[in-house]
Parts: structure tokens; sequence; C-alpha cells
């Protein structure tokens, strides 16, 4: 691949390990992110899901919550998987707790249901978005997009409510797209490292 590209994970909690092998399907090498040196050199990060106020817990505790902080601002491309997406939002409810901020969105934590409403969902994707018109979703007490800011595009919905969004490089989506092989939003994730600078389609 060219470039090379080293994608951090960050390994504090969650299934860490499903993206990194998610990423080694498309032959991205990766390395797991505990601690502030761990994010030298990356080409860019995933923030995998797991429980999101116990990740911001062991973000302090690691001293790496700014310099993660000042990564996700870097310009870098950023996947945020569902407690991801909770940690890059601008606003987080249900209950409330502080986020980064890198998403124009506000986000019911558990939105989606508890576990036993977890499972595989069809969605749909915006035209010219550069996805498949249509792919599936794995839900596991997903978060809920509430509201989408004017800086922030729609990528894809599911039951017509917003599931997949981008702004700038940071890609966020409420389900698991690590748990289905080869996921379009994984291989649009490893476009965007190797070529930096491009650009999905503009919103409708």
């Amino acid at each position: 691949m060219a470039g090379e590209p080293l994608v951090g994970v960050l390994a504090l909690q969650g299934d860490f390990a499903e993206h990194a092998q998610a990423l080694a399907a498309f032959g991205v090498a990766t390395r797991y992110v505990r601690r502030a040196r761990d994010l030298v050199g990356l080409s860019g990060i995933v923030l995998p899901g797991g429980e999101s106020s116990t990740m911001l817990k062991l973000l302090a505790i690691q001293d790496l919550e700014a310099p993660l902080g000042e990564f996700l601002r870097s310009g870098r491309p950023v996947l945020a998987t569902c407690a991801g997406l909770i940690l890059c939002a601008r606003k987080v409810v249900a209950p409330e707790q502080r986020s980064y901020g890198v998403l124009d969105i506000e986000v019911a934590r558990n939105g989606w249901g508890r576990q036993i409403a977890s499972g595989t969902f069809a969605l749909a994707v915006r035209p010219g978005k550069e996805l498949p018109t249509t792919m599936s979703g794995v839900f596991i007490r997903a978060p809920r997009i509430l509201g989408v800011g004017k800086g922030c595009e729609v990528l894809a919905t599911r039951d017509g409510e917003a599931v997949l969004v981008r702004q700038g490089a940071v890609l966020g989506a409420s389900f698991h797209p690590e748990l289905e092989f080869r996921h379009p939003v994984m291989e649009s994730f490893v476009r965007m490292l190797v070529q930096p600078h491009a650009q999905t389609a503009t919103s409708d």
C-alpha cells in the first residue's frame, strides 16, 4: 500500500482488537494506543466501540486525554465507532458527559436500545458518497444521533436517521463496521489514509 500508513487504535477498553483485525484485512498496519507516546508517527487513529465513560476515566488515568484531543484536531483521518462516536460528538446526553466535539452532532448514549435490541440492520447510503447504495450495520447498545450540525455531512441512515457521518477527516459511525469482513466503511477509512486530502461528495 502506497505510503504504508500506520493507524493507531485506542486500546484502553472495548473492541480494539477487532478494529486492528479489520484494518489488517486491507493490509493496514496498526499500533495500540495506551499512552501519549503511542500517538507519535501515526497516519490516523481509530476510537473503537466499548464504554465511553470508562474510556474517559482511563484516558485521564493514562494522561492521554489532552494528547488525544490534539491528535483528533490535527487533520489526520479518524474513525470513531459506537463509543468512539460518543467521544467525538459535540454534545452527549442520556446522560450528559464531556466529549471532544470534533463532530458537530448531538448523541444519546444507548439511544438505539439496550442489548436486547442489538442486531444487524439495513442502512441506506446517500447518493454520491463513494459507498454502496445499500449496506448493513451491526448495532450493539448503539448511540443515536439526535442532531447534525451544518459542518457535518450525513453519509448513511437507518430508518431515516443518521448513523454514519463525516466532518473533515473524522468519520463517525453509530454501528460496528469492524464486525463485518471488509465493510465499506472500513474501506472508506483506508482510502482517507492513502488519500488524506480526498473528501467525500458535498451534502445534498
